[in-house]
């Protein structure tokens, strides 16, 4: 059972958490031993949070996961894991994170709890609301990327982050749609209600839309905020981000992946390789030069 919701905690998705880091590592932060420290405890919180969400969605959604070709092996769809022993864990998990949430930080306690209750809404009504399910999709990472900067004193932070963040989290939403619908194929709409909103050409025009888009928020970033080298150095690492969105593209295109993203940052060996050299050249620039 203890397997089973380790399981449903979805200890995969915590990927997406690495958000909360941003703050620290573009403020010069990253070896200031206090801010890490508060960084790291934000990011563990953020993952239980993460956790209590997933195990609640899975509850509002699990008749509906049981007529899903992937989703009915999930504990709680496939009987593993009881519902009641579900409904405790994600309480639990819930009250521990919110209380020591707020003795990290007041500020964060506010983002923790306005991303646990939008994921809440998101889970019960939001979901079933074409685009505005990637919108809020999209606002969670964002809240990360907030998250990580109530925890630390921040000096000269650049909000083009938050655009960048913005306009990536709807591509790889937008992406996950296109993927999800894709496999599901006529039947999508009687597995989820909001693939009634979409089709795969109006999802192939929106992803083509935010991907360029980032890319080109990102150029602006790399030699307009305040806060990057003066040199324009951080304009090498154009090329790592055109190649990743590429990449991901190409995934869901032509190799039908992109259903869920954590997979594909955990298990493609040149999706790995080309994030990998943008934060070692982000490093480099950053604290070495």
């Amino acid at each position: 059972m203890l397997t089973a919701l380790f399981k449903t905690m979805r200890p995969r998705q915590w990927t997406k958490n690495v958000f909360i880091f941003a703050a620290l590592v573009f403020d010069k932060q990253l070896f200031v031993v206090d801010s890490f420290l508060r960084t790291l405890a934000g990011f563990a919180l953020f993952c239980l949070i993460s956790s209590s969400v997933y195990i609640f969605n899975d509850l509002a959604d699990v008749e509906a996961d049981r007529q899903h070709p992937e989703k009915k092996n999930r504990p709680i769809a496939s009987g593993k894991l009881p519902v009641g022993i579900a409904w405790a864990a994600g309480a639990m998990i819930v009250i521990v994170t919110f209380a020591l949430a707020w003795l990290l930080s007041p500020g964060f306690e506010f983002v923790v709890v306005f991303y646990f209750l939008i994921n809440l809404a998101y889970s019960k009504w939001l979901k079933h609301i074409a685009i505005l399910d990637v919108l809020i999709i999209a606002a969670g990472f964002v809240l990360r990327v907030h998250a990580g900067v109530t925890l630390i004193s921040v000096e000269r932070f650049s909000p083009w982050l938050y655009v960048v963040m913005t306009l990536l989290a709807l591509f790889l939403g937008f992406g996950k749609r296109r993927a999800e619908l894709a496999l599901l194929a006529h039947g999508a709409g009687s597995h989820r209600k909001v693939f009634d909103g979409y089709t795969l050409p109006l999802l192939d025009q929106y992803i083509l839309i935010v991907s360029g888009t980032t890319i080109v928020a990102y150029s602006l970033y790399t030699f307009s905020a305040p806060n990057v080298p003066e040199n324009h150095s951080m304009m090498l690492t154009i090329p790592f981000v055109v190649y990743t969105i590429f990449r991901y593209l190409y995934l869901i295109e032509v190799k039908h992946a992109g259903g869920a993203p954590e997979e594909i940052l955990l298990s493609d060996r040149p999706f790995q390789l080309a994030m990998f050299f943008w934060a070692v050249t982000v490093f480099i620039i950053f604290y070495l030069s």
